[in-house]
This record gives C-alpha cells, sequence and structure tokens, in this order.
C-alpha cells in the first residue's frame, strides 16, 4: 500500500512535468526561432523589457555600466598604443637616416677606390714603360752576337716589340746573328708590324 501511494505521488509530478512544462519550453523556442528569423530582435526586446521590472533591472544595469568603464579601458590601451606608434615612426626615421649617411659613405668610398684603381693602374704602365725602356737600351748597348741567343729565346710578341724599337743598324747586327729561320720568322713579323 505504501508503493501505490507514492506512485500517486510521483504520477502527478511527472504529468505536470511533460503535460505542461515541456510542451510550454517547447513553444517558447519555436516563438524566440520564428521571431527571429521574422527580423524581430528578442534579445534586445527582453532586456529593454527587464531593464522596466524592479528586481531583474539591477541585473540588466549592472552590463548597461560595464561598456562605459570597457571604454575608458579601451582609450587607455589605444592612447599607449599611439604613443608606442609614434615612438617607433621616430625610431624608423632615425634609422632612415642612419642608412642615407652610410649609403654616402659608401658612395664616397667607391669613388675613393675607383681612384686609387685608376692611380694604379698608371703607374703600372710608367713603370712598365720604364721597365721595357731599360731593357731597351740594355739591348742597345749589348754586341749583336750576344743579343741574338737571348732574343732567340724570348716569346715571339716579345722579341717583335724590342726588335722594333731598337735602331735599324743594331736590330740588322742582332739578326745578322741569330738562327736564319727565327731571323725570317720575325722580320716577317716585324714588316706585317709595320704595315
Amino acid at each position: 500500500m505504501v508503493e501505490t501511494t507514492k506512485k500517486k505521488k510521483r504520477n502527478p509530478i511527472l504529468w505536470f512535468l511533460f503535460a505542461v512544462v515541456i510542451p510550454l519550453i517547447i513553444i517558447i523556442t519555436l516563438v524566440v526561432i520564428i521571431m527571429g528569423v521574422a527580423g524581430f530582435n528578442v534579445i534586445d526586446w527582453t532586456k529593454q523589457q527587464a531593464s522596466s521590472m524592479p528586481i531583474i533591472s539591477n541585473l540588466v544595469a549592472s552590463d548597461e555600466a560595464k561598456p562605459v568603464q570597457d571604454d575608458s579601458r579601451a582609450q587607455a590601451i589605444v592612447n599607449e598604443k599611439d604613443e608606442e606608434i609614434t615612438s617607433l615612426n621616430e625610431t624608423i626615421r632615425e634609422l632612415e637616416a642612419t642608412i642615407n649617411d652610410q649609403n654616402q659613405d659608401i658612395v664616397r668610398l667607391e669613388n675613393s677606390l675607383e681612384d686609387a684603381q685608376i692611380d694604379e693602374e698608371l703607374l703600372e704602365e710608367d713603370s712598365s714603360d720604364e721597365s721595357f725602356s731599360t731593357i731597351i737600351d740594355s739591348f742597345e748597348e749589348m754586341k749583336g752576337s750576344k743579343a741574338a741567343p737571348i732574343i732567340e729565346n724570348l716569346e715571339t710578341d716579345t722579341a717583335v716589340s724590342i726588335l722594333q724599337e731598337l735602331s735599324n743598324e743594331h736590330r740588322a747586327t742582332i739578326l745578322g746573328a741569330m738562327n736564319p729561320e727565327q731571323a725570317a720568322e720575325l722580320t716577317q713579323l716585324l714588316l706585317s708590324n709595320e704595315n
């Protein structure tokens, strides 16, 4: 008997839950969805209605106070970031000025290097001309019989260059003392160079 009374007590609670509460929740959910699809903002309307109710308005009002605090905090963060951007822009300008100065130094150094290379080339040309003149003078002072073996052992281009610079008389003496085949070859090259 005790069991049957417990069952009877539970049955009305379950009946109320399944017959009233669950269908009511389903109907409210469907109404909210249909109104949302129709373009009616149910959440804002509910907040507006709740703010006019005495006890619930305290909960809704506290949500509206938060954006004011958030705005001042956001403004402080924005100001801080603006100062940081200004500082970084100034650093960028300083670095760009440094880069420009260094680029100008590079151009100056490249120009100096080019000038030094040109001066070095001129010095090399002068020294090679002087050494070539010294060699020609040495051959002029040698006897033809001693100069001939030296010329025979030189490269053909060098031998022709030296023979071109010697006087006709000394050139003839050297060619006469050389091997006839090599003297003929050098003479041929001397004639082709003069043309």
